[in-house]
């Protein structure tokens, strides 16, 4: 059936404003043009609207979308008794255990976090309390308990080696797993469902899912591919495991995603190369150089596009370094293959200069979070505290990225920052540093053709063109020259032809 869908404006990307029609068969664009439309089985007019290609969300956890969305609002707390104040009134509702994501103490009056015994005097109900981030948890005695994680790297004890409650690394991993392994299949599917339903009303048609297996199970990917083509959004599945076998015996083309190399700069678990301003040490690196050369060189082998997470300087130095070494390993054609599989670093936030360039070389893509510096990367926030201005100023070079060539795109890591481009527009319009700003529509297409270039996909999303699928999104204002994008919302979404929501 061809549908003919009639606006103000229809933007491709490619060129200005080219049309003001858009006409669909099926599942594919077939044309758009401006004057006499042609004709169709199914017409829509949309007088005074604007059309603009589906956004793209480059990096997504859905399973914790869908839980932030219907757990308790950590992300309101201003304190530690505000948070346990939020865990209460959730006890009250009689859960059996409790999992809530996006408490940031960096946002609080004082940033100390609750005590052990505070969270034990709500009761013997387990509750999980993950940062926004991901990196650390708080648990009571109750959950520790049930999910055995007290003898697991990573939980915090201590003077009198008692366990604080904040877990770290294997414990927080595990502490996780163990709520989202008690989940059945039916609550996960809902889940994801809800996650890719807010996706679609916020004009996104497709997303780049980061399947976590060390923190949600296997189950939780498998799930999500059992029922991947009736949920209303497209998907890119990368499963952060080094178990190449099974995740091509799950017939997926890509592989790690967001298989950390370090943690985060909230929780000084991100590698970097001098210590923390506040607090001791310099980060974690979680994969041994050796075992992650191993895993770059038979993945890219088995014809695999590689992703890993890497945000800061230490990490993307151990990144760069083992791409090297397999990239020295090959001769001339095969490192032209090298770089057209447009291996990935996710977030790669704290890169030097020499490390852009050496990027850029391998041809490396780069999947970066604009929100991230909305939320923390001002004067005053938090990567100042914890890395000084020095380093906090340097952070995120996003246009710089883009000025010496490199692959970029664009995407939310949600539930770690809302899932809405509108957001990540404003925040690559406001970055901390003006010479890293950019236009609303280089803006625009980080967040459509640049996420499907990550994904190898450009030529079927991120345009609007005769051929391309027909993922689009429609606005009562023009999402190119409105002032303020952030609470611009579409009225009608399209993905894959399917018309996925509507206001």
């Amino acid at each position: 059936m061809r549908s003919l869908y009639r606006a103000t404006r229809v933007y491709t990307l490619s060129h200005p404003s080219v049309g003001e029609w858009i006409l669909v068969d099926d599942r594919h664009v077939e044309r758009v043009g401006s004057g006499e439309p042609p004709g169709a089985d199914r017409v829509m007019d949309l007088p005074g609207t604007t059309i603009v290609p589906g956004f793209i969300d480059s990096h997504v956890h859905l399973t914790g979308v869908g839980l932030s969305g219907v757990g308790i609002p950590l992300e309101r707390a201003r304190s530690g008794q505000e948070l346990l104040g939020l865990v209460a009134e959730e006890i009250t509702h009689g859960p059996e255990k409790v999992l809530a994501h996006g408490f940031d103490e960096s946002q609080w009056h004082r940033p100390d976090v609750p005590t052990l015994p505070e969270m034990d005097e709500l009761g013997e109900v387990p509750f999980i309390l993950v940062r926004a981030d991901g990196h650390i948890s708080l648990a009571n005695t109750a959950a520790m308990k049930a999910s055995g994680v007290l003898e697991s790297e990573g939980v915090e004890r201590d003077e009198r080696g008692q366990p604080s409650g904040v877990l770290r690394r294997d414990a927080n991993a595990r502490v996780q797993r163990w709520f989202h392994e008690s989940l059945s299949d039916h609550e996960v599917r809902e889940l994801q469902l809800q996650a890719a339903s807010l996706a679609a009303s916020r004009g996104v048609t497709c997303v780049h899912e980061m399947a976590i297996p060390q923190s949600r199970g296997t189950r939780d990917v498998e799930v999500l591919l059992e029922h991947r083509q009736q949920l209303p959004v497209d998907l890119v599945i990368y499963v952060a495991d080094m178990d190449i076998p099974y995740v091509m015996n799950l017939g997926l083309e890509a592989i790690g995603g967001d298989l950390s190399l370090d943690g985060s700069i909230g929780a000084r678990t991100a590698s970097v190369g001098r210590s923390y301003q506040d607090g001791e040490g310099t980060g974690t690196s979680y994969v041994d150089p050796d075992e992650l050369a191993e895993f770059f060189h038979n993945a890219h082998l088995a014809g695999l596009q590689v992703a890993v997470h890497a945000i800061g300087d230490a990490a993307i130095e151990q990144a760069l370094t083992v791409w090297e070494r397999v990239y020295r390993a090959l001769d001339s054609r095969q490192r032209r293959h090298f770089r057209a599989r447009r291996h990935r670093i996710e977030h790669f936030e704290m890169p030097r200069g020499e490390q852009v360039e050496r990027a850029a070389a391998l041809g490396l893509a780069i999947s970066v979070q604009p929100a991230f510096d909305a939320e923390w990367g001002h004067p005053g926030a938090m990567y100042e505290r914890r890395l000084g201005e020095e380093r906090a100023a340097a952070m995120n070079p996003f246009g710089t990225l883009l000025a010496r060539g490199l692959e970029v795109g664009a995407g939310s890591d949600a539930p770690v920052t809302p899932l809405d481009p509108m957001y990540g527009l404003w925040a690559l319009e406001t970055h901390h540093d003006p010479s890293q700003r950019m236009s609303r529509e280089q803006a625009v297409r980080l967040f459509t053709v640049g996420s499907a270039r990550l994904a190898h996909l450009e030529e079927k999303k991120g345009r609007l063109e005769p051929g391309m699928q027909a993922d689009f999104a429609v606005y009562e204002a023009d999402p190119l020259t409105i002032e303020d994008p952030r609470e611009l919302r579409p009225i009608l979404t399209l993905s894959r032809g399917r018309e996925v929501f509507a206001r």
